[in-house]
């Protein structure tokens, strides 16, 4: 069996499909992964023997513009995506399924792929906010603002699949058609088809009124075969054990347990001062700090001590790329983005968590945090050294850390085996032949 797994995201979006990948191959299938050609995906993905097939430019470059995207660009962005037609076509064929997750025009691109050819095609999402739902409101699409007068979950998913409409429906229709394939109506719906996966755990993102579901002691029902509905694969992670750097390791070694502060892909302003008031808000409770780059760049710079003299204190270590899984076991908390991947792993991992939300489904995952007792959501996105400290002093209380142990024993950890096994069982028959 073959199969194309497809993301145009930053690193977050891009490490599940590793780990779809690494099940999927452990499973005798061929796997190739389109995804964004940024250097540190092309090394992930080498590093478990996955190729990679470069979609679109790459999303580091677009994530830390000076200037953020505008809604206006949005149409010339997402006819960029579907431009990379050709590169997915050429990368699907011979393919029994297509899977995408990410941003909607690059999942319509490989729909597109998908209806030419006459492959199956599974959409998944990574956030059960993103799925429209009675239960939850829409996330706020480029320059579409949620009206603030309708409080009703269903008008505010019908406002969201006209939103989707007016800004990809005739940059989508008008690509269809340069392939030969007629056009759709409600792009959104088009793109998550009747039938769409989440790929995250039900502990921590729960899927309301629908299969497969958690008990108060973690028992889970299989997922069910495609039909109309919503099916929750878990999340697909697996356990990364590669080692630590050294370094890293000999300062974990040297005392007791840090505090890691990152934020990932995501371009936080005001860097500098954030990385400050957050190493120094660590610091006041007694804590030594792990510091990561990220995309954001942090760094203390000119770090002085209270009489303005340089400060030379060896408590505070600064990384660039490093094994989440192993370093997020060995932490007191963790204080980051609340990106769906970073969340899950220090879920996973038992860290106590303050989740800083910049956008998107951030608020969504820092809520769980809070909801869940296993961290606290801080309020805004530009921590302070006075909204930390008492962020931390939550976080690292004892009774939070006996709440996130207890929640990381009732986290799935094969999710990505049930996608991989759900894929093979439901797609590995013969495929039905190429349309003209």
């Amino acid at each position: 069996m073959r199969v194309l797994l497809a993301n145009y995201d930053s690193r977050g979006g891009v490490e599940p499909l590793v780990g779809l990948a690494v099940r999927l191959r452990e499973l005798g299938a061929e796997v190739r992964v389109c995804a964004p050609p940024d250097e540190e995906f092309a090394r992930r993905l080498a590093g478990v023997g996955v190729p990679l097939v470069p979609f679109g430019r790459p999303v580091r470059a677009l994530m830390t513009a000076p200037a953020p995207p505008t809604a206006g660009g949005v149409p010339r962005r997402a006819a960029e995506l579907l431009a990379e037609f050709d590169t997915v076509a050429e990368a699907a064929e011979g393919c029994d399924v297509l899977v995408a997750t990410g941003l909607l025009p690059a999942a319509a691109c490989v729909r597109s792929v998908a209806d030419k050819l006459g492959i199956p095609y599974v959409y998944a999402s990574f956030q059960s906010v993103s799925l429209p739902s009675p239960h939850h409101p829409p996330m706020a699409r480029p320059g579409r603002p949620l009206p603030t007068d309708t409080t009703d979950n269903r008008a505010l998913w019908e406002f969201d699949a006209r939103s989707a409409d007016d800004l990809f429906g005739e940059v989508i229709n008008t690509h269809r058609a340069s392939v030969g394939l007629p056009p759709v109506a409600r792009v959104r719906d088009h793109v998550f088809t009747d039938r769409p996966w989440l790929a995250t755990d039900p502990v921590l993102d729960p899927w309301r009124s629908s299969q497969p579901e958690t008990t108060a002691q973690g028992t889970w029902q299989e997922p069910s075969p495609p039909g109309p509905g919503v099916v929750q694969t878990g999340t697909w992670i697996v356990p990364d054990e590669r080692p630590l750097a050294a370094e890293l390791t000999a300062f974990l070694d040297a005392g007791a347990p840090p505090v890691y502060v990152g934020f990932g892909s995501i371009a936080i302003g005001g860097s500098e001062d954030v990385a400050r008031a957050c190493v120094e808000a660590i610091r006041a409770h007694g804590r030594r700090v792990i510091l990561s780059r990220g995309w954001a760049e942090l760094a203390v710079l000119d770090d002085r001590d209270d009489q303005g003299d340089p400060d030379d204190r060896d408590d505070c270590f600064v990384v660039g790329e490093a094994n989440h899984h192993p370093l997020f076991r060995r932490v007191a908390a963790v204080v980051h983005h609340g990106g769906a991947g970073t969340t899950t792993t220090a879920t996973w991992a038992g860290a106590p968590q303050v989740v800083v939300p910049q956008g998107a489904d951030q608020p969504y995952f820092a809520g769980r945090v809070a909801d869940l007792g296993i961290g606290v959501a801080h309020d805004g996105p530009t921590p302070t050294y006075e909204s930390l400290s008492a962020a931390l002093k939550v976080a690292l209380a004892p009774e939070t850390a006996a709440r996130a142990a207890e929640v990381a024993g009732m986290v799935q950890p094969d999710g990505a085996t049930r996608a991989a096994r759900l894929l093979l069982d439901t797609y590995g028959g013969e495929r039905p032949p190429v349309r003209a």
